[in-house]
């Protein structure tokens, strides 16, 4: 189960939140989507060396509320905020209503998912060794303070000719425990030899979002 399905979709509701925080019926779902995913797309490929760990989306009457997570939040700002200013003009062709974005800075992104597989998709491209790249991701995540991490890369590895994967596993990593707080993250490497996918799962501890709930 925790393999097969998405260990942040698997806990929403008990220590995950939604992503896209809003309601609409027919047409205007199908538009809220596509216009979800262009955002996240453009901001993506738009701050490349901006550390983008995630982008929540709120949609309100009049107004669509952007939230970016980020490790260098100085990127996206830019110099007297000119950056962000021309991200909320861009956005505002996606969408015709009234941008508001909101930078999160994340102050531990070892023990980021999401920019852990980054950073070890970048370094592949870069010809670092993907076990080197590996293991230097793991130690430092350990380091960090997480309680385990899993990482995976699949594709052809060091230009062999055969595609294959290969797993590095530190620690633990309770998948199929619902309280469990597991991270997890994917990024792609673009080398000479072809596309290579990296997946991360880290373990942060266990953790319930309602206070309640932990109580009963």
């Amino acid at each position: 189960m925790g393999q097969k399905a998405s260990p942040i979709a698997l806990r929403i509701g008990i220590n995950k939140d939604w992503r896209s925080k809003w309601f609409a019926e027919g047409k205007d779902y199908a538009k809220g989507i596509v216009e979800d995913y262009k955002i996240r797309q453009y901001i993506k490929e738009k701050f490349v060396q901006g550390a983008v760990s995630s982008v929540e989306i709120e949609r309100l009457a009049d107004q669509v509320k952007v939230r970016i997570a980020s490790a260098r939040p100085g990127v996206i700002i830019g110099r007297r905020g000119a950056d962000i200013d021309r991200l909320r003009t861009d956005l505002g062709k996606i969408t015709k209503k009234e941008i508001n974005v909101d930078i999160k800075e994340i102050k531990n992104p070892a023990v980021d998912a999401t920019l852990v597989a980054q950073g070890v998709a970048f370094q592949m491209e870069k010809r670092v060794g993907f076990r080197r790249a590996m293991k230097r991701s793991v130690e430092q995540t350990i380091q960090a303070g997480a309680k385990g991490i899993k990482i995976i890369v699949s594709g052809r590895l060091d230009g062999a000719e055969i595609a294959r994967r290969e797993k590095y596993h530190v620690g633990k990593i309770p998948l199929q425990t619902f309280r469990a707080d597991i991270d997890y993250g994917f990024a792609e490497a673009h080398t000479t030899f072809g596309c290579i996918g990296v997946k991360v799962w880290i373990y942060k501890g266990d953790t319930i979002k309602d206070s309640k709930r932990a109580e009963a």
